[in-house]
């Protein structure tokens, strides 16, 4: 069990305090809640909720997730109940940890998003993660996701709504993901989160159709790794404001070489699938790594990778 008394995890981003640098990715771990069951949630550092929306959304049709070589694709398509209902039912249940509660939001339109940022304002919550990124949908966040001025502009409106600290989700699927880091750093994120799932497509050979009811899907799991680092590497060069890294982070030296790479803290995704206690247990192997190097706080590895 991750000692939370231990200075050596405890973190602080853009103003959330979290005892450990190791967070749950929105859209893997629902709303927190179908998890406690499986795992003591005091014990994660945060826990960011599935993507949220003005209105209730029931999502794409059709088959919606498919394994890959080394990870899965999905076309969830931002199922869920509304954020009314959330802020109603979900999140006073929430409030009953002991854990910091950040919300993925997204919308059609940069107004909604300031729209979403003011309802949540004064609910408890930790945060907001703004889902620019999203590759399954067919309006709204993909098109804020590839142009820095969109993306910018998506910033803007939800700053002007809330105190909260604004955690802005990056896309992969840019020709340079630095430029998009810069527009958002610029507009006022306090804290960049990267990568979300890469866009990808699988083809049944049978039936010489598309796999996903959507015809393509984000792709996410160990396969995206070496990507994500390398992205997360290089926003964390150009940007003053904390990083946030995840992709393919299945153990404690995944988690690692993110850190090393420069993100202050890291979000598990499609492992959560798989080991529902995944977000304790590679806390757990970072601190044992700390331990065994002698060192006094994760800080000490932020940035750390050598690469002369």
């Amino acid at each position: 069990m991750v000692n939370t008394t231990e200075s050596k995890l405890t973190v602080n981003i853009a103003g959330i305090k979290m005892k450990t640098p190791v967070m749950t990715a929105s859209g893997t771990f629902g709303f927190g809640l179908e998890y406690s069951d499986f795992v003591d949630l005091n014990q994660i550092g945060a826990i960011v909720v599935k993507g949220t929306t003005l209105a209730p959304k029931i999502g794409n049709s059709g088959r919606r997730i498919a394994e890959t070589p080394a990870g899965m694709m999905n076309c969830i398509g931002l199922e869920n109940p509304g954020v009314d209902e959330f802020i109603a039912k979900t999140m006073p249940k929430l409030a009953a940890y002991q854990v910091p509660v950040i919300v993925n939001i997204s919308g059609n339109t940069a107004e909604e998003y300031g729209e979403l940022a003011a309802r949540l304002e004064e609910t408890g919550v930790a945060g907001l993660e703004l889902n620019i990124s999203c590759p399954n949908v067919k309006q709204g966040g993909i098109a804020f996701g590839t142009c820095p001025e969109s993306a910018g502009e998506v910033v803007r409106q939800v700053k002007k709504k809330t105190s909260l600290p604004v955690i802005v989700k990056l896309s992969p699927n840019v020709t340079d993901i630095v430029l998009m880091a810069k527009a958002v750093e610029a507009a006022g994120a306090d804290a960049i989160s990267l990568i979300n799932t890469l866009l990808g497509m699988a083809i049944d050979i049978n039936t010489w159709r598309p796999v996903l009811g959507n015809t393509v899907g984000g792709l996410s799991g160990p396969a995206v790794k070496p990507v994500a680092v390398r992205m997360v590497w290089q926003v964390a060069r150009a940007v003053n404001v904390p990083v946030i890294g995840m992709g393919g982070i299945m153990t404690a030296e995944d988690a690692l070489e993110f850190i090393l790479a420069g993100a202050s803290t890291v979000a598990v995704g499609t492992a959560n699938f798989v080991n529902p206690r995944v977000a304790v247990e590679v806390a757990e192997g970072i601190e044992n790594y700390l331990t065994e190097r002698g060192l006094q706080h994760v800080g000490e590895l932020i940035g750390k990778v050598n690469c002369g």
